[in-house]
């Protein structure tokens, strides 16, 4: 195969920036080298920082209609190149091909969204308190944003953001994972043949802490959004706090999958077995925990079993393949130690529970029963293919269960019982809720957690206010 370089955008020009340097970039389902992609120094982040602030005075000037026309444009051209992209995405993600065009269909979605939102950017009128008194709010873009995001989902998370800020008449510089840049090139590849101003977009890769610590630092960096782990969100927010800047972190989680005796157990299982290996479980909203009640509980585990024993692991370019591998080896081990901890804390297998060979980052659905509720698979977030199963006897006692942990991104009730939907979706401290579904991000919907699983919201008509500042006017005639 043949290897391809992703190189930097900055201040409207490709470069291979001044230092030198390249990072791997690696095939998990052969674990060979694929590309290379470069690394931005100290002097290229200045660079860019400055050009998007010199892109800021244009395309704040550009008008709401005209940025909503690009953005839609951008869309049409994304989705004529959805295949060849997934396949990038196939090839340095891992997950299976129809997956990763779907991603990028959805990263088009979101550059539609953004493009609506653009148009309906309304100000206000109040007025005022005497003749001849009226008071404007104002929403002006908050600035030069720097920009986070991972790879798991690495067009969709990046194009979310993007959408929003260039929305809102702002600009970035944005630094992606350096395991899945391809698809990131192709993203701001297309924003450029549609019409957004070179010096708006700048892209960067690099040493994720000197970067990050670089562009937070800059008195030019006006906003920070970050998609990513709790730690490092923590670690960057911190950091955006020392110098008075507003950041959105949209961070980890630890779902919920709660299951009740009402309902059709078996299609149930089916059905959370589907949702729960999506790229291989490497998904934040992902159920995690499987709490299931105790009239139900053996024919659920059967069931979702069986399921987890139907999907077909292998290279994503396979058309027969259904799950990939994971992403990279950080994430190989992290569910080995996973699960042989669990094990030896009572737990059983009822399927996978080791890795397949040895050439490629592939580890099999894994369905666990009896698990320790103190153990780390059930405490923190396990971004693999792994489902603890776990019975409960009252609706108390699991909510108590589903709210014990400082996540709090979604969490997912299954009953028939109208009032116990209700209950539960009080009850839960999550910012997302899925009743009987477990709905994954879409652009029309708000999406953010509770607790350590981040602050702010993207997507929804909310996707804006993040990188929009209000400014009073308060005119009167003499």
């Amino acid at each position: 195969m043949s290897s391809s370089l992703a190189k930097l955008f900055i201040a409207g020009e490709w470069t291979e920036g001044s230092s030198g340097e390249r990072l791997p970039v690696y095939n998990p389902a052969t674990e060979e080298l694929v590309g290379e992609v470069c690394v931005a120094a100290a002097e290229d982040l200045d660079t860019a920082i400055e050009a998007a602030q010199v892109g800021l005075g244009e395309w704040r000037k550009v008008p709401a209609w005209d940025k909503g026309t690009i953005l839609f444009d951008a869309a049409r051209q994304l989705r004529g190149r959805a295949e060849d992209v997934g396949r990038s995405i196939t090839i340095e993600e891992g997950k299976p091909l129809q997956e990763a065009v779907a991603e990028v269909r959805r990263a088009a979605d979101f550059l539609e969204w953004g493009a609506g939102e653009a148009r309906r950017l309304y100000d206000r009128v109040h007025a005022g308190r005497s003749v001849g008194n009226v008071f404007q709010v104002r929403f002006e873009p908050i600035g030069v944003v720097a920009a986070f995001t991972p790879w798991n989902f690495p067009i969709v998370q990046l194009a979310k953001k993007i959408a929003a800020l260039l929305a809102a008449g702002c600009t970035c510089v944005a630094k992606p994972a350096e395991e899945t840049p391809t698809s990131c090139v192709a993203l701001i590849e297309v924003l450029l043949d549609a019409g957004v101003p070179p010096l708006a977009l700048n892209l960067v890769f690099g040493i994720p802490d000197k970067i990050s610590s670089h562009l937070i630092a800059s008195p030019h960096i006006q906003k920070v959004t970050f998609t990513g782990s709790v730690p490092v969100g923590k670690l960057l927010a911190s950091m955006a706090g020392k110098y008075m800047k507003p950041a959105t972190m949209e961070l980890g989680g630890h779902a919920a999958a709660i299951v009740f005796d009402d309902v059709n157990v078996e299609k149930v299982a089916r059905y959370l077995a589907a949702r729960k290996f999506v790229n291989a479980g490497q998904v934040c909203v992902a159920p995690t925990r499987f709490y299931v009640q105790d009239a139900a509980y053996d024919r659920f585990l059967t069931s979702f079993t069986e399921a987890a024993n139907k999907i077909v692991l292998g290279d994503g370019l396979r058309p027969q393949t259904t799950m990939g591998p994971l992403a990279n080896r950080r994430r190989l081990d992290a569910i080995e130690q996973m699960v042989a901890e669990a094990t030896e804390s009572g737990a059983k297998i009822h399927s996978g529970g080791s890795r397949i060979g040895n050439r490629g980052l592939y580890y099999p659905p894994t369905v666990l029963s009896e698990v320790d509720p103190n153990c780390s698979m059930m405490q923190s977030e396990p971004f693999g293919p792994v489902a603890p199963v776990n019975r409960f006897s009252s609706e108390h006692q699991v909510i108590e269960a589903a709210n014990s942990l400082d996540f709090g991104l979604s969490s997912y009730v299954f009953t028939q019982d109208i009032g116990r939907q209700e209950r539960v979706c009080a009850d839960l401290q999550v910012g997302m809720v899925g009743v009987n579904d477990v709905p994954f991000h879409l652009p029309e919907l708000p999406f953010g957690g509770w607790k350590d699983s981040g602050y702010g919201t993207e997507g929804g008509i909310e996707m804006l206010q993040g990188y929009l500042k209000p400014k009073v006017v308060s005119t009167t005639a003499f």
